[in-house]
């Protein structure tokens, strides 16, 4: 059956600022309290929406999340006053606590939802899960939102589409989305093997870690189940010295695409014996899966989490063959230009490789991967989909025309404070939801 990977792209928010939350997201911890540009990072992440339409993929957009977030910082006891006296309130006395409720880190859609393409499933739907996303408070407040969002690009009524909700929050039940979701198999539109990565057990006492691991298992498992899909579900542990380096998801180590998984040696904690599930799910699936190793000694790990070169974009191009979406930064690092560049002119399955300049969101912790939610989808069901999520060039330059309007081009966390700033963001998201028809998508709208 002909399906596509549509990209549905986060479109960058205008509160883009480096508040430096993500502890073990090496690039945001280094960057924090610097002055970002929410109009270059917006107009960064349309350009690489726009190339990939070039290229002849399908594309959609997600709008970014309300912040600041009001309703979190009223139920945070800041609740007397207007909307503008509860942001003065917490600048003053919680000034951290504002700043996780102003991050605009759901630009990062790969953390939005895990999905399960109809060629998977028993009902022969298309499933979607809501990360909740407990691991970081400012990445926690997203799952309402989202969900409401993908129900209205994705309707249950049409009988295309299947929505659930997120992992309950119960311990350390962290769900982190696509980020650590994978798929292989023989084409898009062929049932595949979905690759679950988590770093630890929901129920383990973990001791002396640095970093901790923010996927379960439990909750990989648990949307598994909701999606119908254990029987094609193949659990992986990431490797404990990956996290620690800075691999806070697993999509910063490994990347896959059809039946080919590109990863770096030190991924994940047992390959080998991970390697032969997934042969045996190929055998049962009726593909024959591909393993491209990037050595320690041709890309250390460290320059693969400086470069973010598996934070790339694994495609399938029109003729059949596979190309990389990279950020520059994979580019001007020696060793992961020299891989690229020797897989390319090799034996690999990778033909192309394109960069793109991403440097406001790579300094704070996302690349082309992060960017991007992945929703594999059959001509009738793209035809169910919310038609005004999905791109073309006059929507683009529509999007390009908003954010020029309503961005500013400097933003850091004292800015947060401004009660104007509030007015400014409030503006922009009605004028969005008019432009994307999402009608009152946001709480304060509602």
């Amino acid at each position: 059956m002909t399906a596509y990977e549509v990209n549905f792209d986060g479109l960058v928010g205008p509160t883009h600022n480096y508040g430096g939350l993500s502890m073990g997201n090496v690039a945001s911890m280094s960057h924090g309290g610097e002055a970002s540009n929410p109009k270059a990072a917006a107009l960064q992440g349309l350009q690489k929406m726009r190339a990939l339409m070039k290229l002849g993929l399908k594309q959609g957009v997600l709008p970014p999340h309300e912040r600041p977030f009001v309703p979190a910082l009223r139920k945070m006891g800041f609740f007397t006053g207007t909307d503008a006296d509860v942001i003065a309130q917490a600048a003053k006395t919680d000034l951290a606590l504002l700043r996780n409720m102003s991050s605009a880190a759901a630009m990062w859609t790969a953390n939005a939802a895990t999905v399960s393409p109809s060629a998977d499933t028993p009902d022969k739907r298309v499933h979607f899960t809501p990360a909740n996303l407990t691991a970081m408070a400012h990445r926690s407040i997203e799952h309402p939102l989202t969900g409401r969002v993908l129900k209205t690009y994705f309707p249950e009524e049409t009988g295309a589409f299947a929505h659930h909700d997120a992992v309950p929050v119960m311990g350390a039940m962290g769900d982190e989305g696509a980020a650590n979701h994978g798929r292989m198999a023989a084409s898009h539109g062929e049932p595949g093997a979905e690759l679950f990565v988590y770093g630890r057990s929901a129920f383990e006492r973990l001791g002396g870690w640095n970093f901790l691991p923010r996927q379960a298992g439990e909750a990989s498992e648990a949307i598994a189940r909701h999606h119908g899909v254990d029987d094609k579900a193949v659990y992986i542990r990431q490797s404990r010295e990956a996290i620690e380096a800075g691999a806070f998801h697993n999509d910063v180590v490994s990347v896959a695409n059809a039946n080919v998984l590109l990863y770096h040696e030190k991924a994940f904690e047992s390959p080998e014996s991970d390697f032969d599930r997934i042969r045996r799910r190929g055998d049962d699936l009726g593909f024959e899966p591909i393993f491209v190793e990037v050595s320690e000694a041709e890309v250390p790990l460290s320059d693969a989490i400086r470069s973010y070169l598996f934070n790339s974009q694994l495609i399938t191009l029109p003729d059949g063959r596979m190309a990389l979406i990279l950020p520059g930064e994979a580019e001007t690092t020696t060793s992961t230009r020299t891989w690229v560049e020797q897989a390319i002119a090799g034996n690999s399955p990778i033909a192309e490789a394109h960069y793109f300049d991403l440097n406001q969101s790579m300094k704070n912790g996302g690349g082309p991967a992060c960017l991007r939610l992945r929703v594999v989808l059959t001509d009738e069901e793209l035809g169910k989909t919310h038609a005004p999520a999905l791109l073309d060039e006059a929507k683009i330059s529509a999007l390009e025309s908003w954010v020029e309007k309503h961005y500013r081009d400097r933003m850091t966390a004292a800015d947060l404070a401004d009660p104007a700033l509030l007015t400014e963001v409030r503006t922009a998201l009605d004028e969005l939801s008019s432009l994307l028809d999402l009608g009152p998508i946001y709480d304060f709208q509602r």
